[in-house]
């Protein structure tokens, strides 16, 4: 059945957020003909939202009737309605009632607190509230899905397992340093022992180069690991184990249907296998594989990993110097990524990736290190506030030293 992305809007090929083409079947004729939404179940259930939501909006819609609470699973609408013209109602209810209004990602669970609807982010942790304008709000208010056996079984899951939460790169630095070690001594002994099949790679010079030149035109601009004229670790040398880091990280990410499926732990043991977990140019890397234009809601999932690798003020300029080639590259399709600059910043630093000894020397002055001078220019320009604001921190700090 054709898969089409949650966000019709994005045209990213690693969006991982899909669902079914709504399909539609006309019945009856005259003043009874209507409407089957064929498969509205399984899309109300990727977008995470009972059917009887999705069959009432397309109601309040269309101005016509509709079974909130089908026992055949056949999902009526009166009157006959193309499906195209239906996939674009649903974008508006998607719109509407199921991206985070921050992110604009889908992974939003429904809170009704104090009669308002909220949508509770798993991405980037922001409630926003749903407009109760809206006609639908008003039957959500009145139609609260009843807590059954099967929501309080996945509660405990989600509190016992701490499975899910490592597979999504979402572990505290504690547990991630806990599986990292148990990881490393069960795929990395002296002799790499290979178990796994997405360890089992070709990693030799021709299938490299192989899957190199299969990659998309995009991430083959995107990675872009040279231009760093400091060579000091001998890093340098055509730096081809960077190229296979980049490579096998955007193999998973195809292979596993998006980046945000690839998990932090295998990344890291991968850049040890590799030998370059300590080396600055793998945070390069690093920034230009596992991040899109979703930075924002993907760096608080990636940032106990990146703690790994960020061990010095020379690695905090790389991850700014790979942030300044991500947003350069994805700035060109995307113009708005450059009023991102600020929240991921802000997120760094609020994860203690980037130190302000380091972020406000870099945020004085354009540098042709990593990008070109304009580029550097358009992204440190938007950094402005935020450096503005680390600074002004720092005079409250010493002016109260003084005192």
């Amino acid at each position: 059945m054709a898969l089409v992305n949650v966000r019709r809007d994005v045209s990213d090929a690693f969006y991982r957020y899909k669902m079914e083409r709504l399909q539609t079947k006309i019945e009856g004729k005259g003043n009874g003909i209507k409407t089957v939404v064929v498969n509205l179940s399984s899309v109300a259930q990727s977008l995470a939202r009972p059917g009887s939501y999705v069959i009432k909006y397309f109601g309040f819609e269309l101005g016509a009737q509709t079974n909130i609470d089908p026992k055949d699973d056949r999902w009526i609408i009166n009157g006959a309605h193309d499906a195209a013209k239906l996939q674009d109602h649903l974008d508006g209810f998607i719109n509407k009632f199921v991206l985070c209004k921050k992110c604009k990602n889908p992974e939003t669970d429904v809170v009704i607190k104090d009669d308002h609807i909220v949508l509770d982010c798993k991405a980037c942790g922001q409630r926003t509230d749903v407009d109760l304008r809206l006609k639908l709000s008003g039957f959500i208010l009145k139609n609260q899905p009843k807590k059954g056996k099967k929501d309080k079984a996945e509660r405990q899951g989600s509190e016992n397992g701490s499975n899910d939460a490592v597979e999504n790169g979402d572990v505290s630095d504690d547990e991630f340093q806990k599986v990292q070690a148990e990881a490393t001594t069960a795929a990395i002994s002296a002799e790499v022992e290979v178990k796994d099949d997405e360890w089992a790679v070709d990693m030799s010079a021709e299938a490299v180069k192989a899957r190199q030149a299969q990659l998309p035109g995009e991430l083959k601009q995107k990675l872009n690991i040279g231009g760093d004229d400091e060579d000091e670790d001998g890093e340098g040398g055509g730096n081809t184990v960077y190229d296979e880091l980049g490579n096998w990280i955007a193999q998973q990410a195809e292979e596993k249907g998006g980046i945000d499926n690839v998990d932090s732990i295998n990344i890291y043991l991968k850049a040890k296998e590799l030998g370059i977990e300590s080396k600055h140019r793998s945070v390069l890397v690093l920034v230009q594989t596992v991040f899109d234009k979703n930075i924002v809601a993907q760096i608080p999932k990636r940032a106990s990993m990146l703690k790994q690798f960020v061990t010095s003020e020379k690695h905090e300029k790389a991850l700014l110097g790979g942030t300044e080639r991500l947003i350069g590259s994805l700035s060109k399709e995307n113009p708005d990524m450059l009023q991102q600059v600020v929240k991921i910043l802000q997120l760094y630093y609020h994860h203690d990736l980037v130190s302000e000894e380091v972020v406000i020397p870099w945020g004085s002055k354009a540098s042709k290190k990593y990008v070109d001078v304009s580029t550097s220019r358009k992204v440190r320009k938007a950094a402005e506030p935020f450096i503005k604001w680390l600074q002004e921190a720092d005079e409250e700090e010493s002016s109260e030293e003084d005192e």
